[in-house]
C-alpha cells in the first residue's frame, strides 16, 4: 500500500501545489514567501488525501479477492 500512496502522493501533490499557487497568484500576492507557502500547503494537504484515496483503492482490491 505504501508504493501506491508514493505514486498517489506525486500526483496529488502536483495537482494541490499547482493548484495553491495559482491561487495565490490570481489574488495579487506576488512575494516569494506568499508562492513558497502556499506550495508547501500544497504539499502538505495532499500527503493525507494520498494516504486516504490509497487505502480505498487497496481495500477495494483486497475485497475483491476474497
Amino acid at each position: 500500500m505504501v508504493r501506491l500512496a508514493v505514486v498517489i502522493y506525486i500526483l496529488a501533490a502536483t495537482v494541490f501545489a499547482g493548484s495553491a499557487v495559482i491561487a495565490v497568484l490570481s489574488m495579487g500576492m506576488m512575494a516569494a514567501w506568499q508562492i513558497a507557502g502556499a506550495f508547501c500547503a500544497g504539499l502538505v494537504v495532499a500527503l493525507p488525501v494520498s494516504l486516504l484515496v490509497a487505502r480505498n483503492i487497496y481495500n477495494a482490491l483486497n475485497s475483491r479477492q476474497a
